[in-house]
Protein backbone atom coordinates (compact mmCIF):
# COMPACT_ATOMS: atom_id res chain seq x y z
CA UNK A 1 0.00 0.00 0.00
CA UNK A 2 1.11 3.62 -1.20
CA UNK A 3 0.27 7.01 0.96
CA UNK A 4 0.31 9.35 -1.05
CA UNK A 5 0.57 12.76 1.09
CA UNK A 6 -1.21 16.07 -0.15
CA UNK A 7 2.56 17.49 -0.05
CA UNK A 8 3.25 14.62 -2.79
CA UNK A 9 0.05 15.33 -5.05
CA UNK A 10 0.83 19.01 -5.39
CA UNK A 11 4.53 18.04 -6.33
CA UNK A 12 3.06 15.88 -9.06
CA UNK A 13 0.27 18.08 -10.02
CA UNK A 14 2.24 21.48 -10.34
CA UNK A 15 1.89 23.28 -13.16
CA UNK A 16 0.32 20.10 -15.35
CA UNK A 17 -3.19 21.40 -15.85
CA UNK A 18 -3.13 20.73 -19.46
CA UNK A 19 -2.10 16.64 -18.91
CA UNK A 20 -5.02 16.90 -16.12
CA UNK A 21 -7.29 18.35 -18.49
CA UNK A 22 -6.49 15.33 -21.18
CA UNK A 23 -6.88 12.78 -18.29
CA UNK A 24 -10.71 14.35 -17.80
CA UNK A 25 -11.18 14.47 -21.19
CA UNK A 26 -10.42 10.77 -21.52
CA UNK A 27 -12.04 9.66 -18.65
CA UNK A 28 -15.68 11.02 -20.19
CA UNK A 29 -14.69 9.79 -23.50
CA UNK A 30 -14.57 6.33 -21.70
CA UNK A 31 -18.04 6.84 -19.80
CA UNK A 32 -19.73 7.88 -22.76
CA UNK A 33 -18.48 4.74 -24.78
CA UNK A 34 -19.71 2.76 -22.35
CA UNK A 35 -16.38 1.60 -20.70
CA UNK A 36 -16.80 2.34 -17.17
CA UNK A 37 -19.42 1.39 -14.24
CA UNK A 38 -20.57 3.86 -11.97
CA UNK A 39 -22.70 3.20 -8.98
CA UNK A 40 -24.84 5.88 -7.91
CA UNK A 41 -23.38 7.58 -4.97
CA UNK A 42 -23.88 7.18 -1.40
CA UNK A 43 -24.33 10.11 0.96
CA UNK A 44 -23.79 10.17 4.27
CA UNK A 45 -25.61 12.53 6.48
CA UNK A 46 -26.31 13.45 10.18
CA UNK A 47 -29.25 13.91 12.02
CA UNK A 48 -30.72 17.51 12.77
CA UNK A 49 -27.56 18.37 10.70
CA UNK A 50 -28.56 19.57 6.78
CA UNK A 51 -25.42 21.03 6.10
CA UNK A 52 -22.76 18.53 6.77
CA UNK A 53 -22.18 15.67 4.81
CA UNK A 54 -19.86 12.84 3.62
CA UNK A 55 -20.06 10.74 -0.10
CA UNK A 56 -18.45 7.84 -1.61
CA UNK A 57 -18.41 8.34 -4.98
CA UNK A 58 -17.09 4.53 -6.06
CA UNK A 59 -16.15 3.83 -9.84
CA UNK A 60 -14.47 1.78 -12.42
CA UNK A 61 -12.72 3.20 -15.58
CA UNK A 62 -11.58 1.03 -18.66
CA UNK A 63 -8.79 1.30 -20.99
CA UNK A 64 -5.49 -0.29 -21.48
CA UNK A 65 -5.11 -0.30 -18.19
CA UNK A 66 -8.11 0.14 -16.08
CA UNK A 67 -8.55 1.30 -12.75
CA UNK A 68 -11.23 0.96 -9.33
CA UNK A 69 -11.49 2.83 -6.53
CA UNK A 70 -13.47 5.79 -4.57
CA UNK A 71 -13.50 8.81 -3.20
CA UNK A 72 -14.67 9.42 0.13
CA UNK A 73 -15.43 13.49 0.66
CA UNK A 74 -16.50 15.29 3.44
CA UNK A 75 -18.23 18.96 3.07
CA UNK A 76 -18.69 20.49 6.30
CA UNK A 77 -18.80 23.99 5.72
CA UNK A 78 -18.36 25.59 8.97
CA UNK A 79 -14.71 24.42 8.64
CA UNK A 80 -14.05 27.65 6.64
CA UNK A 81 -14.85 29.61 9.76
CA UNK A 82 -11.85 27.74 11.88
CA UNK A 83 -9.12 28.18 8.85
CA UNK A 84 -9.76 24.90 7.24
CA UNK A 85 -11.06 24.13 3.84
CA UNK A 86 -14.42 23.04 3.34
CA UNK A 87 -13.89 19.57 1.76
CA UNK A 88 -11.97 16.98 2.40
CA UNK A 89 -10.67 13.25 1.43
CA UNK A 90 -9.61 10.86 0.66
CA UNK A 91 -9.18 8.35 -2.29
CA UNK A 92 -8.57 4.61 -2.51
CA UNK A 93 -7.55 2.66 -5.93
CA UNK A 94 -7.49 -1.30 -6.14
CA UNK A 95 -5.82 -3.70 -7.94
CA UNK A 96 -7.79 -4.93 -11.02
CA UNK A 97 -5.66 -8.64 -10.63
CA UNK A 98 -6.24 -9.18 -7.31
CA UNK A 99 -8.90 -6.32 -6.02
CA UNK A 100 -6.59 -5.49 -3.08
CA UNK A 101 -6.51 -1.99 -2.40
CA UNK A 102 -2.71 -0.47 -3.68
CA UNK A 103 -2.31 3.09 -2.80
CA UNK A 104 -4.26 5.88 -0.66
CA UNK A 105 -4.24 9.06 -1.89
CA UNK A 106 -5.13 12.18 -0.21
CA UNK A 107 -7.76 13.73 -2.48
CA UNK A 108 -9.22 17.56 -1.96
CA UNK A 109 -6.73 18.35 -4.53
CA UNK A 110 -7.54 16.08 -6.67
CA UNK A 111 -10.97 16.66 -5.97
CA UNK A 112 -10.68 20.14 -7.24
CA UNK A 113 -8.67 20.10 -10.01
CA UNK A 114 -10.79 17.43 -11.49
CA UNK A 115 -14.00 19.32 -10.97
CA UNK A 116 -12.05 22.86 -12.64
CA UNK A 117 -10.66 20.64 -15.27
CA UNK A 118 -14.36 19.38 -16.29
CA UNK A 119 -15.71 23.27 -15.67
CA UNK A 120 -12.08 24.32 -18.28
CA UNK A 121 -13.45 21.28 -20.95
CA UNK A 122 -17.17 22.80 -21.01
CA UNK A 123 -15.65 26.29 -21.35
CA UNK A 124 -13.51 24.99 -24.68
CA UNK A 125 -16.48 22.73 -25.89
CA UNK A 126 -18.94 25.34 -25.47
CA UNK A 127 -17.75 28.35 -26.73
CA UNK A 128 -19.18 31.79 -27.56
CA UNK A 129 -19.09 33.73 -30.44
CA UNK A 130 -16.26 36.15 -29.11
CA UNK A 131 -13.39 34.92 -27.29
CA UNK A 132 -13.55 34.81 -23.35
CA UNK A 133 -11.90 38.06 -22.00
CA UNK A 134 -13.76 37.62 -18.85
CA UNK A 135 -15.35 35.60 -16.17
CA UNK A 136 -17.36 35.68 -12.90
CA UNK A 137 -16.88 33.76 -9.87
CA UNK A 138 -19.98 33.41 -7.75
CA UNK A 139 -17.71 31.85 -4.39
CA UNK A 140 -14.35 32.51 -3.55
CA UNK A 141 -13.51 29.35 -2.05
CA UNK A 142 -10.40 26.95 -2.76
CA UNK A 143 -13.13 25.66 -5.86
CA UNK A 144 -13.25 28.64 -7.69
CA UNK A 145 -9.98 29.40 -7.14
CA UNK A 146 -8.96 26.45 -9.35
CA UNK A 147 -11.50 26.87 -11.75
CA UNK A 148 -9.46 30.67 -12.58
CA UNK A 149 -6.85 28.84 -13.03
CA UNK A 150 -8.04 26.10 -15.53
CA UNK A 151 -10.11 28.27 -16.91
CA UNK A 152 -7.27 30.51 -17.83
CA UNK A 153 -5.43 27.45 -19.65
CA UNK A 154 -8.29 26.62 -21.92
CA UNK A 155 -9.12 30.71 -22.34
CA UNK A 156 -5.80 32.55 -22.04
CA UNK A 157 -7.00 35.71 -23.20
CA UNK A 158 -8.93 35.98 -19.77
CA UNK A 159 -7.81 39.03 -18.18
CA UNK A 160 -10.90 40.33 -16.06
CA UNK A 161 -12.71 38.64 -13.02
CA UNK A 162 -15.55 39.97 -11.07
CA UNK A 163 -16.07 38.39 -7.35
CA UNK A 164 -19.06 37.94 -5.47
CA UNK A 165 -19.14 35.77 -2.20
CA UNK A 166 -21.31 36.77 0.92
CA UNK A 167 -18.43 36.54 3.00
CA UNK A 168 -16.64 39.93 2.23
CA UNK A 169 -13.21 39.35 3.83
CA UNK A 170 -13.01 35.94 1.58
CA UNK A 171 -14.22 38.49 -1.94
CA UNK A 172 -10.84 40.82 -0.82
CA UNK A 173 -8.59 38.25 0.06
CA UNK A 174 -9.44 36.41 -3.44
CA UNK A 175 -9.26 39.32 -5.09
CA UNK A 176 -5.57 40.76 -3.86
CA UNK A 177 -4.57 37.03 -4.04
CA UNK A 178 -5.01 37.60 -8.21
CA UNK A 179 -4.43 41.11 -8.77
CA UNK A 180 -1.12 41.18 -9.76
CA UNK A 181 -2.16 39.05 -12.65
CA UNK A 182 -6.07 39.96 -13.19
CA UNK A 183 -7.99 43.25 -13.11
CA UNK A 184 -10.38 42.15 -10.60
CA UNK A 185 -13.24 43.53 -9.41
CA UNK A 186 -15.52 42.69 -6.40
CA UNK A 187 -19.79 43.17 -6.85
CA UNK A 188 -22.04 44.03 -3.89
CA UNK A 189 -24.49 41.79 -5.12
CA UNK A 190 -24.33 38.33 -7.14
CA UNK A 191 -26.82 39.69 -9.68
CA UNK A 192 -23.98 42.78 -10.55
CA UNK A 193 -21.55 39.60 -10.82
CA UNK A 194 -24.02 37.33 -13.01
CA UNK A 195 -24.22 40.60 -15.37
CA UNK A 196 -20.51 41.12 -15.85
CA UNK A 197 -19.20 38.59 -17.83
CA UNK A 198 -20.83 36.12 -20.44
CA UNK A 199 -18.81 33.05 -18.49
CA UNK A 200 -19.61 32.29 -15.09
CA UNK A 201 -18.86 29.52 -12.66
CA UNK A 202 -21.01 29.63 -9.65
CA UNK A 203 -19.08 27.19 -6.55
CA UNK A 204 -20.67 28.23 -3.24
CA UNK A 205 -21.87 25.98 -0.50
CA UNK A 206 -25.70 26.67 -1.22
CA UNK A 207 -28.31 23.56 0.23
CA UNK A 208 -31.46 25.18 -1.71
CA UNK A 209 -31.80 27.31 -4.90
CA UNK A 210 -31.17 30.62 -4.49
CA UNK A 211 -29.99 32.43 -8.01
CA UNK A 212 -32.22 34.05 -10.13
CA UNK A 213 -30.04 34.10 -13.85
CA UNK A 214 -32.17 36.65 -14.67
CA UNK A 215 -29.40 39.05 -14.65
CA UNK A 216 -27.32 36.84 -17.18
CA UNK A 217 -26.38 38.01 -19.95
CA UNK A 218 -27.86 36.98 -23.47
CA UNK A 219 -25.59 33.93 -24.40
CA UNK A 220 -24.13 33.12 -20.98
CA UNK A 221 -22.32 30.02 -19.87
CA UNK A 222 -22.86 29.30 -16.15
CA UNK A 223 -20.70 26.20 -14.69
CA UNK A 224 -22.83 25.20 -11.98
CA UNK A 225 -20.68 23.42 -10.00
CA UNK A 226 -22.43 23.68 -6.34
CA UNK A 227 -25.75 21.96 -8.61
CA UNK A 228 -28.29 23.48 -5.78
CA UNK A 229 -28.29 26.93 -6.55
CA UNK A 230 -30.87 27.83 -9.72
CA UNK A 231 -34.24 27.93 -9.02
CA UNK A 232 -36.23 24.98 -11.38
CA UNK A 233 -38.15 28.05 -13.15
CA UNK A 234 -34.15 28.79 -14.60
CA UNK A 235 -32.93 25.35 -15.13
CA UNK A 236 -35.79 25.01 -17.56
CA UNK A 237 -35.58 28.24 -19.45
CA UNK A 238 -31.81 27.60 -20.13
CA UNK A 239 -29.92 25.03 -22.62
CA UNK A 240 -28.88 22.12 -19.74
CA UNK A 241 -25.81 20.37 -20.43
CA UNK A 242 -24.54 17.56 -17.91
CA UNK A 243 -21.79 15.41 -17.14
CA UNK A 244 -24.26 12.24 -16.34
CA UNK A 245 -27.97 12.78 -16.68
CA UNK A 246 -28.98 10.06 -14.11
CA UNK A 247 -25.87 11.14 -11.29
CA UNK A 248 -27.25 14.80 -11.83
CA UNK A 249 -30.73 14.05 -10.95
CA UNK A 250 -30.72 12.96 -8.03
CA UNK A 251 -30.08 14.16 -3.87
CA UNK A 252 -32.06 17.83 -4.31
CA UNK A 253 -30.01 19.09 -7.12
CA UNK A 254 -32.08 22.07 -8.93
CA UNK A 255 -31.90 19.60 -11.84
CA UNK A 256 -33.59 17.01 -10.02
CA UNK A 257 -36.07 19.82 -8.87
CA UNK A 258 -36.72 20.60 -12.08
CA UNK A 259 -36.86 16.83 -12.89
CA UNK A 260 -39.83 16.58 -9.78
CA UNK A 261 -41.53 19.37 -11.52
CA UNK A 262 -41.79 18.33 -14.98
CA UNK A 263 -41.64 14.09 -14.51
CA UNK A 264 -39.15 14.26 -17.05
CA UNK A 265 -35.68 15.11 -18.03
CA UNK A 266 -36.66 16.71 -21.36
CA UNK A 267 -35.00 19.81 -20.97
CA UNK A 268 -31.34 18.74 -20.73
CA UNK A 269 -30.14 18.70 -23.91
CA UNK A 270 -26.74 16.66 -23.81
CA UNK A 271 -23.84 15.16 -21.87
CA UNK A 272 -20.59 16.92 -22.15
CA UNK A 273 -18.83 13.17 -22.75
CA UNK A 274 -21.21 13.24 -25.70
CA UNK A 275 -20.36 16.50 -27.32
CA UNK A 276 -16.78 15.98 -26.89
CA UNK A 277 -17.43 12.59 -28.66
CA UNK A 278 -17.41 14.30 -32.37
CA UNK A 279 -14.24 16.38 -31.42
CA UNK A 280 -16.08 19.88 -32.65
CA UNK A 281 -16.67 22.75 -30.61
CA UNK A 282 -20.94 23.26 -29.95
CA UNK A 283 -21.47 26.88 -29.77
CA UNK A 284 -23.60 28.60 -26.92
CA UNK A 285 -26.73 29.53 -28.07
CA UNK A 286 -26.43 33.59 -27.90
CA UNK A 287 -30.18 34.21 -27.24
CA UNK A 288 -30.52 32.10 -23.87
CA UNK A 289 -28.23 31.33 -20.66
CA UNK A 290 -26.24 27.80 -21.53
CA UNK A 291 -25.81 25.68 -18.08
CA UNK A 292 -23.69 23.49 -17.07
CA UNK A 293 -24.51 21.22 -14.18
CA UNK A 294 -21.40 18.47 -13.27
CA UNK A 295 -22.66 16.24 -10.76
CA UNK A 296 -18.49 15.06 -10.26
CA UNK A 297 -18.41 11.66 -11.62
CA UNK A 298 -15.85 8.99 -9.73
CA UNK A 299 -14.79 8.57 -12.92
CA UNK A 300 -12.92 11.79 -13.22
CA UNK A 301 -11.04 11.10 -9.76
CA UNK A 302 -9.88 8.18 -10.69
CA UNK A 303 -8.14 9.69 -13.58
CA UNK A 304 -6.48 12.19 -12.00
CA UNK A 305 -5.42 10.02 -8.97
CA UNK A 306 -3.67 6.65 -11.18
CA UNK A 307 -2.06 9.81 -12.99
CA UNK A 308 -1.24 10.98 -9.68
CA UNK A 309 -0.19 7.34 -8.46
CA UNK A 310 1.77 6.45 -11.30
CA UNK A 311 4.34 9.50 -11.67
CA UNK A 312 4.65 9.29 -7.82
CA UNK A 313 5.74 5.69 -8.09
CA UNK A 314 7.92 7.13 -10.94
CA UNK A 315 9.82 9.81 -8.53
CA UNK A 316 9.90 7.52 -5.10
CA UNK A 317 6.99 10.16 -3.58
CA UNK A 318 4.37 8.59 -1.00
CA UNK A 319 4.96 6.32 1.87
CA UNK A 320 5.09 2.60 0.96
CA UNK A 321 3.62 0.10 4.00
CA UNK A 322 4.29 -3.47 3.15
CA UNK A 323 2.85 -4.89 5.99
CA UNK A 324 -0.86 -3.05 5.64
CA UNK A 325 -2.42 -5.89 4.24
CA UNK A 326 -2.07 -9.56 6.01
CA UNK A 327 0.86 -11.84 5.08
CA UNK A 328 -0.19 -13.92 1.99
CA UNK A 329 -1.12 -17.56 2.87
CA UNK A 330 1.17 -20.49 2.18
CA UNK A 331 0.16 -24.02 1.97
Amino acid sequence: MLIISNKAVQEVLVGRESEVITAVRQAYLRHAAGDSALPHSVFLRFPDDDRNRIIGLPAYLGGREAVAGMKWIASFPGNVRQGLQRASAVIVLNSMRTGQPVALIEGSTISAWRTAAGAALAAAVLPAAQPATGVSLLGCGFINTEVLRFLRTVHPGIRKAALFDPDRDRAAAFARRWAGELDVTVADTAEAALAAHPLISVATTATSPHLDLAACRPGSLVLHLSLRDVPVDAVLAADNIVDDADHVCCAGTSLHLAEQRTGNRGFIRAALGDLLRDGAQHPRDPHRVTLFSPFGLGVLDLAVADLVLRDARRRGLGVELPDFLPPEQTG
